[in-house]
């Protein structure tokens, strides 16, 4: 059977889902398809390729907002940034992965940077835009990683209060609105 790219990218996040980021192989892909891993690279010039199409995916499935003022909408992309990366196994090492090796996941980074020039914060934007990711990246990780040990019985330990990533997010917030008042707008 011949498959198009969507359609493998699609099978690809249902298998991450599955059996996770270290147990994804082109084997397994090609396995889950009904074909020869080596099919896998007429759509994809390696791996890599098919992670950063995969994270793309990943996150075009949300519902972003594009209204509000910067800050409100700022924290709104971080809440469905991180509600996105935990929806999938693993899905918040994939994206920060991807998004840190310049291979894909750019549309988080597009929505926060429009949504801080429109609120002048000039200068400080890509430097904003990248602690907000740094922040969604790291505590969504953090979270994924305790939520499959527990569920592994690898640890014993209530799932964490999901009030510390909104509190969190607003600290870091309210720092870029504290640096935008007092910094340079050029």
């Amino acid at each position: 059977m011949r498959y198009r790219r969507e359609e493998i990218v699609v099978k690809a996040v249902d298998a991450l889902d599955t059996y996770g980021l270290a147990d994804l192989t082109m084997r397994r892909l090609g396995t889950e398809l009904g074909v020869q891993p080596s099919a896998l690279y007429h759509h994809f010039a390696n791996k890599q390729t098919l992670l950063a199409a995969m994270a793309d995916e990943i996150l075009v499935g949300a519902v972003w907002p594009r209204e509000g003022d910067w800050m409100d909408r700022a924290g709104a992309i971080c809440l469905v940034l991180r509600d996105q990366l935990l929806a999938y196994r693993d899905g918040a090492e994939l994206v920060a992965t991807v998004h840190a090796f310049g291979l894909g996941a750019g549309l988080p980074v597009e929505l926060l940077t429009s949504a801080l020039e429109e609120g002048g914060i000039g200068a400080l934007g890509p430097t904003a835009v990248r602690t907000l990711l740094h922040f969604v990246y790291g505590h969504a990780v953090d979270e994924q990683t305790h939520l499959q040990a527990a569920a592994a019985g690898a640890i014993e330990d209530d799932p964490r209060d999901g009030d510390d990533f909104a509190t969190g997010l607003g600290i870091v917030i309210a720092g870029i609105q504290v640096m935008r008042a007092v910094a340079p707008t050029a």
